[in-house]
């Protein structure tokens, strides 16, 4: 069972007003609204479980599974080499950027709030400051210290995601506040699948059907009008 304090430090690592600047980006969504690809609520559930069952998203969620496994075991060379192969692992400069921009935001905000891991996360901080640190990272080492369970630390990154993306389609589509929350709903089931299924990943199944993303994300680059940075 979840503790009550491990159960509101999932809760705040997961909540919307967490100040890691998840409210700008839209991971190409944008763009597939911009195209009519995306349009109603229907469309915009088929894609987000789309992703959650072929998408990077399910790869990152790994990595946080990772995290926190290598946070507890305090194997941060292992750590970093994961840091570092997601960095790889990111297929355009928007989608790069906003994960290093959220994960080093979140490190930062963590050693701020609890001080006494300063100085044994202090190399990672560094790299954080001069390379970067991605927000799976982030999330998972926040989780493990925060003694929050690997498989509810999963289950909330995808319920951060999920709500981050309904959030900018309401802006985007536009839908209605309603609207957002029974997609929410509706992805219940399909978020809980998709954390079993990453539980399970062995490290030679990382990998993603996410071309669509790629794509959509480049094109967001360049296009003419924006509200989202990517």
């Amino acid at each position: 069972m979840l503790d009550r304090p491990a159960l509101l430090s999932l809760l705040q690592l997961a909540s919307p007003a967490l100040p890691v600047g998840s409210y700008s980006y839209s991971e190409g969504l944008e763009t597939l609204v911009d195209r009519a690809i995306v349009n109603d609520s229907k469309s915009l559930q088929t894609w987000i479980e789309n992703e959650l069952e072929f998408g990077s998203i399910r790869i990152d969620a790994a990595i946080v599974a990772r995290s926190h496994r290598c946070t507890i075991a305090e194997n941060f060379s292992q750590l970093e080499a994961w840091n570092a192969w997601l960095s790889a692992s990111r297929e355009t400069e928007e989608l790069r950027i906003q994960s290093e921009q959220m994960g080093s935001s979140l490190l930062q905000l963590f050693l701020t709030l609890r001080p006494e891991y300063t100085q044994k996360f202090d190399n990672l901080q560094k790299r954080s400051q001069n390379t970067s640190c991605h927000f799976a990272i982030a999330f998972g080492l926040a989780a493990a210290c925060l003694q929050v369970p690997e498989t509810e630390a999963i289950l909330g990154y995808l319920h951060s995601w999920i709500t981050n993306i309904i959030a900018a389609g309401i802006k985007l589509i536009p839908l209605g506040q309603t609207a957002g929350q029974e997609l929410l709903f509706n992805l219940q089931n399909p978020l809980i699948e998709a954390s079993e299924i990453i539980l399970d990943l062995a490290d030679d199944d990382l990998n993603s059907c996410s071309w669509g993303l790629a794509l959509a994300s480049m094109q967001h680059e360049c296009q003419y009008s924006r509200l989202f940075r990517s």
